[in-house]
């Protein structure tokens, strides 16, 4: 179990359990939807093509968004590391 203490004080402020911990990275993610396609009819809405765009426009729409906030004096926090 691992233990946050206060710095004051010493006392324990939160406890974790490191058996609820997931990794921060794995070495691949596949996703099968078959499964929901056979027992509940499910279809995607858009292609995967459709969806790399939507995920690439965001990101750089968050990109620029930063890059103004920094440009401006202000503090931001990189996401992206």
């Amino acid at each position: 179990m691992r233990k946050e203490l206060t710095k004051k004080t010493g006392k324990v402020i939160i406890e974790i359990d490191p058996n609820y911990f997931r990794p921060t990275e794995v070495e691949s993610l596949l996703g099968d939807a078959s499964k929901a396609k056979k027992l509940l009819g499910w279809e995607p809405k858009i292609t995967f093509r459709e969806l790399v765009d939507e995920m690439m426009k965001e990101d750089i729409s968050l990109a620029k968004r930063d890059k103004l906030i920094k440009v401006n004096g202000f503090k931001y926090y990189n996401n992206y590391e």
